[in-house]
């Protein structure tokens, strides 16, 4: 009697539990996995433990180390985010570690209840560089975030990941990369955009699948699209078309891209309204001159002829795109094959330095925004392409993290079990776009601060004034390197010009919380 009474009160506990679990909207995880989602924050608690005696450490587990998640998800609820009893990273023995050089004496002091978290407002970090104004677009206008959301389209993402993304991009002052999906309703919720067009032109084709100027105007109109970014390829799956598994296919994705039910839809590899470099910039002069919006391009690095070609026509001057986001091959995909994203396309650093030199022995980079992305979500990452000349970064994995992936790596079966990555209306209605935007938010101006709060510890009150000399890579205890001998920089290459440099400073000087020093005494010193 008493086994079956302490059976009957587990039963009831669990059925209890279960319930809670699918009625609250704070952890997606529980409201699809009831009960049994209880492991998973178990095993999260007690996994500094078991992977110190047992599985591995804190830096291991890639895409993103167990350390690096950690801070995200922490960032995104405004919880601690701090380590304790000093860093756990080798850094007697890593090669390529990244060490950022601080200033002794500057005019420049982070505050330091800023820099510990202490803040109400969001953090002011708007970009150095006026987007479409050195072409005298008719829509130019200074982002007022350098850190922006990356291009993921609905369909590789749920719709209510979608929406979460958009309105914590408006409570953020971010801009929000719509992939080359199309301009959903999901889109659609206050946040600013950037329209991508890709090779299949979704939400811009007539019924043919050809490109209609007319409906890219239409589709601009009706929504706060603030740029327009033609993708050439992603660091992914450079060389291929997007591709979207039919098990991801609703009908309202069928219904928005025009595209059939029950197969998979595989983008084209390339444009077919331009064909080389000469005339994909006509096109980028069409598209700007019928929008107004700065117009720029994406793409992963691969040969240079084309960035030679691209430079040479734009140092004429009659043509030119306004941005350029480079795409490391280290980024994200919701699906590819193996081999694209193991080993097509040059990683972020290498990549970016070389399409910026070609750039700068030009005389070119303060005519054109630079874009940096693929696992630039991090401080010491993203710190690392402001110094190599980035004027923005976007973030996309890192952004999914903050508002709830667990890298899972089920982005291409459509069993995300965090309702981030997949179409099934059961795991995504898990997912709350209110509560989730507020983490995407929280994420985005702690991430922020901290790129502040490193620039002011180097000197200077934006992170465009670092540049190649202030950061050094090392290999073990042997040796240092700076960033400028290593990617063969010249001097002054990856900083803004100097009219930029003060403008900037200009604007950061009433807005950046500045820290200072205790009161001076009478035996202070000159």
């Amino acid at each position: 009697m008493r086994a079956r009474h302490l059976i009957g009160t587990v039963a009831a506990g669990l059925a209890g539990l279960a319930t809670h679990d699918v009625l609250q909207r704070k952890h997606t995880l529980l409201h699809n996995y009831p009960v049994v989602g209880h492991l998973r924050f178990l095993l999260e608690r007690v996994g500094p433990e078991l992977r110190q005696y047992i599985v591995t450490s804190n830096d291991e587990e890639r895409p993103f180390s167990r350390d690096q998640r950690s801070w995200i998800y922490a960032s995104s609820k405004r919880e601690n985010n701090y380590v304790g009893f000093g860093t756990d990273n080798d850094i007697e023995h890593l090669e390529g570690y990244v060490i950022v050089k601080h200033r002794t004496f500057a005019d420049v002091a982070p505050a330091t209840g800023v820099a510990h978290g202490n803040h109400d407002e969001g953090i002011v970090l708007p970009s150095a560089k006026v987007l479409g104004g050195p072409r005298g677009r008719r829509s130019a206008f200074r982002p007022k975030s350098v850190v922006n959301i990356s291009a993921m389209s609905f369909g590789s993402l749920s719709g209510p990941a979608i929406e979460a993304i958009n309105k914590g991009a408006k409570l953020a002052g971010a801009m929000h990369n719509t992939g080359e999906g199309g301009l959903s309703s999901h889109h659609r919720q206050g946040g600013d955009l950037v329209l991508q067009i890709g090779t299949a032109y979704f939400g811009c084709r007539d019924e043919h699948g050809r490109f209609d100027l007319e409906k890219l105007k239409d589709v601009v109109a009706s929504a706060p699209v603030k740029a327009i970014e033609i993708k050439l390829s992603q660091g992914a799956k450079p060389g291929l078309g997007g591709m979207l598994p039919a098990a991801k296919i609703s009908e309202e994705i069928a219904s928005i891209r025009g595209i059939p039910m029950g197969q998979d839809c595989a983008s084209p590899a390339r444009h077919a309204e331009f064909q080389d470099v000469d005339s994909m910039l006509d096109w980028v002069e069409l598209v700007a001159d019928a929008t107004g919006l700065p117009v720029g391009i994406k793409s992963a690095v691969g040969e240079q002829g084309f960035w030679d070609e691209l430079v040479s026509h734009m140092a004429k001057g009659d043509r030119g795109v306004d941005f350029v986001t480079i795409d490391g091959g280290e980024g994200g995909t919701g699906a590819a094959p193996l081999i694209f994203s193991d080993s097509v396309a040059l990683p972020f650093r290498l990549g970016f330095a070389r399409v910026y030199a070609t750039f700068a022995r030009a005389g070119l980079t303060d005519q054109l925004t630079f874009i940096g992305s693929g696992k630039l979500g991090l401080p010491d990452n993203a710190l690392v392409a402001f110094a190599l000349g980035a004027d923005m970064v976007n973030v996309a994995r890192e952004a999914m993290m903050s508002i709830g992936c667990i890298q899972a790596q089920k982005c291409h079966t459509d069993h995300c079990p965090t309702g981030v990555a997949t179409q099934n209306d059961w795991l995504s209605r898990g997912l709350d776009p209110t509560l989730k935007s507020v983490r995407l938010a929280n994420y985005l101006d702690t991430l922020r601060r901290d790129l502040l709060k490193v620039s002011e510890a180097c000197g200077v009150l934006h992170p465009a004034l670092i540049d190649a000399d202030d950061i050094e890579v090392l290999l073990g205890v042997r040796q240092a390197t700076p960033l400028r001998k290593i990617y063969r920089y010249q001097p002054r290459w990856g900083r803004i010009g100097d009219e930029l440099g003060e403008e900037i400073t200009r604007i950061m000087r009433p807005v950046a919380p500045q820290g200072g020093s205790a009161p001076e005494s009478a035996t202070s010193q000159d």
